[in-house]
Formats: structure tokens, sequence, C-alpha cells
């Protein structure tokens, strides 16, 4: 398994180093540069000029990828031209809201979909199992934008149960020794200020989250219906054993597998930064990070953005697949 685990992980030195090129010239071939973003449609071709040269664009491309790489090699992300900070320091900053929200998202869409799809998949072609269908389509079918305006407008303006943007009150002081909300929350004793950054996930979980849900419910029925027709569980059933026993220990852990598998890319991809929920939520995430960056051509927060987005989507592959020895002990790495 070590050695598995110490192979995947060399694979990423190639991954990056192929996905760096293709992302360095991808954001210099977008329209405009740091300098037009920054200074608007009236700055003069001198104070442009003066910007790149400050930032070194005016070099020939190989030179400064060459720059970018010696940085990089160092663990050195760049510096954002638009804040002033390294990138390291503004990933590390944004990256804890992210990873709350995904995670809460996460909750919702495995804690309502595999219940939902084994349970359609128990009652197949029945009024249950017909209705989920239908469910998981609408899930995946409307769009998160949409979902979220929709919930904002119903549940904070109308009812005015929950809020609609931010991460916590402005009115609540709160210690931020780690940045998670939640968990500084519990840290420092702050039940006030646990209470109302649980409400502020909620809207934006439940919008993030509606997706994957559809998506885990439709294969954790797929996969149940494929495991009841298996021999073995005809033969539980033959022996007399107790039908929560079957469906625990022969029927859901070995239909898991796929369901894993979808769940791990899920949450790489809500991990990778959910623009369009953590807009319109106002939601200081990375996916508001990397669209601020388009809007100004940040190109050292687009790259160093893109590049941990890679690390994380591959380890987050890496788990899973090292989860499927647990789910099933016949499978063996090496």
């Amino acid at each position: 398994m070590l050695g598995y685990v110490l192979r995947r992980l060399l694979l990423l030195i190639p991954i990056l180093f192929g996905l760096s090129l293709i992302v360095f010239l991808f954001v210099r071939a977008l329209p405009g540069g740091p300098g037009i973003a920054l200074l608007g449609e009236r700055a003069t071709a001198q104070d442009l000029q003066e910007i790149e040269e400050n930032l070194g664009l005016d070099e020939p491309l190989p030179v400064q990828y060459g720059r970018y790489l010696k940085n990089l090699a160092t663990g050195d992300l760049g510096t954002s031209v638009s804040t002033r900070r390294p990138v390291s320091e503004e990933l590390s900053r944004r990256f804890p809201a992210t990873f709350e929200l995904a995670i809460a998202a996460m909750i919702f869409a495995i804690g309502l979909g595999i219940p939902l799809g084994y349970i359609a998949a128990k009652r197949y072609q029945g009024v249950l199992d017909n209705a989920s269908l239908v469910m998981s389509l609408i899930g995946v079918s409307i769009p998160v934008f949409f979902l979220a305006l929709l919930l904002k407008y119903v549940f904070a303006v109308k009812l005015g149960w929950l809020p609609s943007i931010g991460r916590i009150n402005i009115l609540i002081d709160l210690d931020h020794p780690t940045n998670f909300y939640v968990l500084d929350s519990i840290l420092t004793a702050n039940w006030e200020g646990l209470t109302d950054s649980l409400k502020h996930l909620i809207l934006p979980a439940i919008a993030l989250g509606t997706i994957p849900l559809a998506i885990i419910a439709r294969i954790t029925r797929a996969a149940t219906l494929d495991v009841l027709s298996e021999d073995y569980v005809r033969t539980a059933r033959a022996k007399g054993l107790d039908p929560s026993i079957i469906g625990r220990r022969h029927v859901l852990k070995n239909a898991m597998l796929p369901v894993v598998t979808v769940i791990g890319l899920q949450t790489g991809l809500l991990l990778t930064g959910a623009i369009l929920t953590e807009t319109v939520f106002a939601w200081p995430g990375l996916g508001t990070l990397i669209l601020n960056a388009i809007r100004f051509r940040d190109y050292a927060v687009l790259q160093g953005g893109i590049l941990f987005f890679a690390v994380l989507f591959v380890l987050m592959n890496l788990l899973v697949d090292i989860s499927y020895a647990f789910l099933n002990p016949r499978i063996r790495y090496r």
C-alpha cells in the first residue's frame, strides 16, 4: 500500500509540470493584461509599459516560464498584483471557507443521497422509486446559480429565516486561530458564533450539494439494484438471515464502491472552488478568488490557484482508491 501511495504522489510531478505550462500559456493568451485591468482603459502606453517591466512581462515567454519554474521549485507561487500579498497566503486564507462549504454540501448530499438511492432500489419501480428518479433528474437539471437565487429569495428575503451572504454576522466577535469558522467557534467556546456560522452555511450548502445529491442517489440506486441480483444475496435470504443484516453487510457494503468513487470526484470538484455559489452568496472562498483573478488578469493567482486545485483533485482521487481496500478486502495495492 505504501509503495502504491508513493508512486501516485510521484506522478504529481509530471502532472504539475505539464499543467503549469498549459496554464502559463493560457493565462497570457487572455485578452488584456494586468496593466489594463488595474489602470483601466484610459491607461497610457507608458503606464502599461512600466507595469509590465515591474512584473517581468516584457521578457520573452521562455524566460518568464523558466523564472516561474524556478520560483515554483522553491514553493514560491508569486505575488498577487491586486492585493500585493503572496499567492500562498491568499490560498491559505480562502481555502478554509471553501473547505467548510464543500464539506457541508457533501454532508447534505451523502446524508440524503445514499438513503434515498438505497430505499428507491429496495422499492424498485414503486412510487418512491419513480419519485426519486424524477427528483434526481430535476436536481441535476436546475442550474446552481438559479437554485441559489431561489433559496435566497424564499428563505432569506421572504421568510427571513436564514442569512443570505457571508460566513458570519459582522457584529459577532470571533477569534480565528484556524480561519475555519465552525472549528474556531468550538475551540473558543463561542456558541453564538457557532450557531451563526452554521446558519450561514445552510443555504449555500444546499445550493451546492443539490447536484451531488442527485448523482449520488442515482448511482446508489443503480449499484444497489446490481447487488440485489447477486447469488450471495439470494443465498443469504434463503438461509433466513435478518433483512437488516442482509442490507447492511451484503448489499449496502458491496454497493458502496461506485458510490465512493462518485463521492470522491464530487468532493474534489467542490473543493476546487464553487464559483457560482460563492459569488451568489458572497462567500469568500477559492471560487471568488479565481473569479477576481480572471477579472484583474492576476496571472500569479490564476497559475497558483489552478495548480493548487490539481493537487487537491489528485489527492482526493488517491484517498478514494485507498478506501477501496477497506471496503473490499479482495482489493490489494502493490
